[in-house]
């Protein structure tokens, strides 16, 4: 049974090596348009940690809200008292001829109350900070949540239909149509798969093109590899999750 080297994907020419860069490969249209449906599951999924991230913020704010307006009604409240306090104190002054009295009492309300007005200005700039903090944090672990609702979308399409990973080793062949010669390495789990569709995969290349298909027991499931004369392209599930991963992070970042 072949066995293969796994490496990144490189190509060697008359003993030189350059990387092959592979492209997306799209789903099968009768699971949606392309790579789209997988792409639009998890920015649906994306859009709804948002929304539950962002109505905890909304609570926050609305908490902030209510430390901010009872700030106000205490300062308000002490400025009432203060006038009702003022007035005792102007007639007690003038009563008893204690000026001295009223000054020092004036003076304790009034720093009473601009403490009061800066710990209350404290608290509220010190929360919106926390939660603008808050919000910063939660995107990276969407982005996270989101990477990993992709992986249970795509592995579930090919647990429910084996075409989306033929669909994806046929854009993969589509890649290596000027070579001269195809090897396509595939594990136990789709090898009988492939083998079933090679009529449909050898047509993508020429006639006179030899396409052969061998079964490698090493591979994960859905690990493939394709050698040619021109190098060789390693295929598998991770290159998809990698490019919505660079997608993902582009209109997160872009604020879309």
């Amino acid at each position: 049974m072949s066995k293969v080297y796994r490496s990144h994907r490189t190509v060697s020419v008359e003993g030189r090596t350059r990387k092959i860069g592979i492209r997306s490969f799209e789903l099968p249209q009768e699971i949606g348009n392309e790579e789209t449906l997988s792409l639009d599951a998890v920015l649906a999924e994306r859009d709804r940690l948002l929304e539950t991230a962002n109505h905890s913020i909304a609570q926050e704010k609305a908490a902030i809200e209510r430390m901010r307006q009872t700030a106000t009604d205490d300062i308000a409240a002490m400025q009432a008292a203060w006038v009702e306090e003022k007035r005792a104190l102007e007639q007690q002054a003038y009563e008893e001829g204690f000026q001295a009295g009223f000054t020092e009492g004036r003076e304790k309300a009034l720093a009473d109350m601009a403490s009061s007005v800066e710990l209350a200005n404290e608290t509220t700039e010190l929360s919106y900070k926390n939660a603008n903090k808050y919000l910063n944090s939660q995107e990276r672990v969407i982005l996270d949540l989101a990477i990993r609702s992709a992986e249970r979308i795509i592995g579930k399409m090919i647990e429910e239909n084996e075409d989306t990973y033929l669909d994806i080793v046929r854009r993969a062949l589509k890649e290596a149509r000027e070579s001269k010669e195809v090897k396509l390495y595939v594990s136990l789990d789709y090898y009988g798969l492939v083998s079933d569709n090679r009529a449909e995969l050898a047509s993508i290349f020429p006639p006179d093109i030899p396409f052969l298909i061998f079964a490698n027991d090493d591979f994960e499931a859905t690990e493939c590899i394709i050698e040619t004369n021109r190098g060789r392209i390693v295929v598998s599930v991770d290159e998809q999750l990698n490019e919505l991963r660079e997608k993902l992070v582009e209109i997160m970042e872009s604020g879309d």
